[in-house]
């Protein structure tokens, strides 16, 4: 069987998530869908484009689920195809290593996952994670404050997703409900 790529949606508070899949597992996490995300998607993976809902099922109601506030990480296959041997190797860590509702610095990152490399370059292959939320960038931070974050509309979709987690304490004037 040659590989393929499946697109799959699912409708969240920070809007319709695009997840891409191969059989293998969730190669891609998009926070924005529309055939132009889908074309450079499709391009990036190499793959033609096949419809298999049944591919993205468990991807799709695990995300639904955690945007419920449903308290579990996301276990799913991953088919790590776009990523460089550096950052499959962070990436890797990341997933294995830091839960649901826990953050990790982008120094502890590096030294946990052996890579070699200082905390700067750390936050590149987050900046560069092709599947945000399923591999938890979110959940890397400044040793001296939140950090930055690439995926959604930035900084405020990182602080929202560590409320969500327990991560970061809700203030007064946060509501769950609402996205950033």
């Amino acid at each position: 069987m040659n590989p393929s790529l499946a697109f799959g949606t699912v409708d969240t508070v920070l809007g319709r998530l695009l997840v891409g899949a191969t059989e293998s597992g969730v190669a891609l996490l998009a926070f924005r869908d529309g055939p132009g995300a889908r074309a450079r998607a499709a391009e990036r993976a190499g793959l033609p484009v096949v419809t298999d809902p049944d591919r993205l099922a468990p991807a799709l109601a695990g995300l639904a689920a955690y945007f419920e506030g449903e308290p579990r990480d996301l276990t799913l296959p991953i088919d790590w195809r776009l990523t460089s041997p550096l950052q499959r190797q962070v990436l890797t860590t990341l997933y294995e290593s830091v839960p649901y509702g826990q953050v990790v610095t982008y120094g502890e990152l590096g030294e946990r996952s052996a890579a070699g490399v200082p905390a700067q370059a750390i936050g590149q292959v987050m900046g560069g994670n092709p599947i945000p939320l399923i591999v938890p960038c979110h959940r890397v931070v400044a040793a001296n404050g939140l950090g930055g974050y690439s995926g959604g509309s930035g900084i405020e979709v990182k602080r929202w997703l560590l409320t969500l987690e327990g991560a970061l304490p809700a203030t007064l004037d946060w509501d769950l409900a609402t996205a950033p």
